[in-house]
């Protein structure tokens, strides 16, 4: 059998050092190669037509033109899969990251840095895994417009047929990795103005950037959304992030708990102890969604749910950029219903309490 190929690697960096790091970090690996680099949006266009590479990385501060235009246009004329490599973590720019998801990049990792440290190697090491996973992203996902019609019936059948009365639902939980945002973003536009119990969400996230992602679904959704705090009683109709370096857990009377706790599924935080918290305190009172995302992280505690009574819900596999956990989801039977993202918040509406009902 012969060896697969490796895969070739586009750089896009506009530091000389940074692209040497990089170059270096990705060549490392025997599976990686890197067939060119680039310094700005314009080169990385033109190298994209003459290399045709499986990934790209790409930097969003650079002259001439920013990584955002130059995803948007690669994603036009020559769909290859792109993750975002960012060293700013500063809100403001930040927002210019998640627009870049928007845009069509599939995942984003943070800078390694030059220095040997615990936290370098580790940053390394995920860049290396997010590159080779994105290699596999052959088609950048579009999903197909549905027309509301279908989707409030197909809502209207699930809500009849749900074995808990939604006046009785207190919280929605989510968790999700990469390519997460962008299906969050659209389940919480489907929820503007017509959310009636809070949603606390676990997205795995490079740290530095979850402060910014909040401001980000803020702005795009019209939501209350802010990072969840320690003891905070959580309201109906905003949405609460996870923060960084802290899993996040449901108490009783909807409280908000905070544990720096040893990571779980390689995660701090995972989505496993929110699904667990959740089950414990409410129940059939919680609805647990698990979408896109590298490894198993939440599948089996969405099952735990489920088998308290919860409503459980997973991302279809077509819609999701890594299939990883909402697959094991709905292998290990946890998911009562697999949808795609233009259904999910539709269901949610039809599976809790009436807007305004519930104080």
């Amino acid at each position: 059998m012969s060896a697969r190929p490796p895969i070739q690697v586009l750089v896009v960096e506009d530091s000389p050092a940074m692209c040497e790091l990089l170059v270096h970090i990705l060549s490392a690996d025997p599976e990686l190669l890197v067939v060119g680099t680039a310094s700005n949006g314009e080169q990385a266009i033109e190298m994209v037509k003459r290399k045709k590479p499986d990934v790209i990385t790409m930097d969003l501060h650079m002259p001439h033109m920013n990584g955002i235009e130059a995803v948007r246009l690669i994603m036009q004329s020559m769909p290859t899969p792109i993750v975002i490599v960012s060293g700013s973590s500063a809100t403001a720019e930040t927002a210019e990251t998640f627009q870049a998801l928007e845009a069509g990049a599939l995942a984003l990792v943070e800078k390694p840095s030059n220095s040997d440290t615990v936290k370098s190697r580790q940053l390394a090491a995920k860049l290396v895994q997010t590159v080779k996973l994105m290699a596999e992203v052959r088609v950048v996902r579009r999903w197909p417009k549905r027309t509301v019609n279908m989707t409030a019936q197909l809502a209207e059948r699930i809500a009849s047929a749900a074995t808990v009365d939604p006046q009785q639902v207190q919280l929605v939980a989510i968790g999700a990795s990469t390519g997460g945002p962008l299906v969050l973003q659209k389940i919480l536009m489907g929820l503007a103005g017509k959310l009636s119990v809070p949603v606390i969400i676990v997205q795995h996230m490079a740290n530095g950037f979850t402060s910014g992602f909040a401001d980000w679904l803020q702005q795009s959704t019209q939501l209350p959304v802010t990072v969840a705090k320690e003891g905070e009683y959580m309201q109906p109709g905003r949405v609460y992030i996870a923060p960084e370096e802290r899993h996040t857990e449901i108490k009783t009377g909807l409280r908000i708990k905070l544990s720096a706790a040893e990571p779980e599924n390689g995660h701090r935080p995972a989505v496993a102890p929110l699904f667990r918290s959740a089950a414990t305190v409410l129940g059939g009172g919680a609805i647990g969604v698990l979408l896109t995302g590298m490894g198993r992280d939440g599948a089996i505690e969405l099952k735990l749910l489920r088998d308290c009574g919860a409503t459980t819900i997973a991302q279809d596999l077509q819609s999701s950029v890594v299939p990883g956990m909402p697959g094991e989801a709905i292998r290990l039977d946890a998911a009562m219903h697999v949808l795609a993202p233009d259904k999910i918040a539709d269901v949610l509406i039809a599976l809790t309490p009436v807007h305004g009902t519930n104080n």
